[in-house]
């Protein structure tokens, strides 16, 4: 008798079955579940090296554990290292040393309104934008960014991990704290202010502009205004001399003090036509906005203002084409 080797239909039917239950069971116990998205706040929590954040932003004045669970945001979120150095710098033991008022303005200019992802930042190049914290005016402060070697934000942080995506926005995790920008800041973040800054820093000079600048004491807020490395360049050619070392450390002083308001945030909207400046030299610049912004100084020279509102904490930047000068 011979084998018969082909199988009922209904025996086939069966095992049919049994193959195709069998392979769905294996798909269902190898399927990975989808995480569910998760918020900064959330997206934080689950990242060990921004445990010092978590708990900044929980010991912080305006609940802003809460704020940065909804809206839309970009935070620049400092690694535990940057906070320990942070505290270290400032001569905290710990974070409950930080009074929770300052600690909440610091976290805030951590923080931009909107999604602004790395990319967006390169196409820049560099310039300033706002963040959430407020100056002595309460004004909303400035950052600079600049993204010719990394992105690095008021010249003394940079992003460590860009475009970890949020449900509520995105975060840059940076390598240290930004702490609360002066007028100094800005002018050494930003290279369109080195020859200014070389001549504040000349050290002759008897008047400690770089104290002046970065103070927020007696005397603030100031508004400073800025010429660009071409302004003194221009100023330069116009007295017909090779650096700024072959002025003298007296005109100097005089023409920097001419740069700087004491006692005021003069912004933009602020100026009004024919508006006399007084500055720290003790003369007035007075304001014309026919083809304006534009100063005038005393000796009938006129500066445009090509860039306004830069707030640091302790004044305001405005960024003008022509060094101005005191009464000649």
């Amino acid at each position: 008798m011979i084998f018969q080797k082909f199988l009922k239909p209904t025996t086939l039917a069966l095992l049919a079955f049994s193959f195709t239950f069998v392979a769905c069971s294996d798909d269902d116990e190898n399927t990975t579940p989808t995480p569910e998205p998760l918020n900064i706040v959330e997206t934080a929590l689950e990242t060990a090296e921004l445990s010092s954040l978590v708990a900044a932003l929980q010991a912080a004045d305006g609940d802003l554990v809460t704020v940065l669970s909804g809206g839309e945001f970009t935070v620049l979120a400092p690694t535990n290292a940057a906070f320990d150095s942070f505290l270290t710098a400032n001569g905290f033991a710990d974070l409950s040393e930080v009074p929770t008022d300052v600690l909440a303005n610091i976290l805030l200019n951590h923080v931009v309104a909107g999604t602004v992802m790395s990319t967006d930042l390169t196409a820049a190049g560099a310039g300033y934008t706002q963040t959430n914290a407020t100056n002595m005016d309460g004004d909303v402060l400035s950052l600079y960014f600049n993204t010719s070697n990394g992105v690095v934000f008021n010249g003394v942080s940079t992003v460590a991990q860009a475009d970890i995506e949020a449900t509520n926005g995105v975060i840059h995790i940076v390598d240290q704290v930004i702490g609360l920008p002066t007028i100094a800041i800005f002018a050494t973040a930003d290279p369109t202010f080195e020859t200014l800054v070389a001549a504040l820093t000349r050290p002759d000079l008897e008047v400690p502009f770089v104290t002046i600048l970065s103070s927020t004491g007696a005397g603030t807020p100031l508004t400073a205004f800025a010429p660009t490395n071409d302004a003194f360049g221009s100023l330069l050619t116009e007295l017909g001399i090779d650096d700024l070392s072959q002025i003298d450390v007296n005109t100097l002083t005089a023409v920097l003090l001419t740069h700087v308001v004491g006692e005021a945030n003069v912004r933009a909207e602020d100026l009004t036509q024919d508006m006399p400046v007084l500055t720290l030299v003790g003369e007035n610049l007075t304001v014309d906005l026919t083809n304006g912004p534009q100063l005038v100084d005393p000796n009938g020279r006129v500066a445009n203002i090509i860039a306004n509102n830069v707030q640091a904490y302790n004044g305001v930047v405005h960024v003008i084409d022509k060094v101005v000068l005191p009464l000649l």
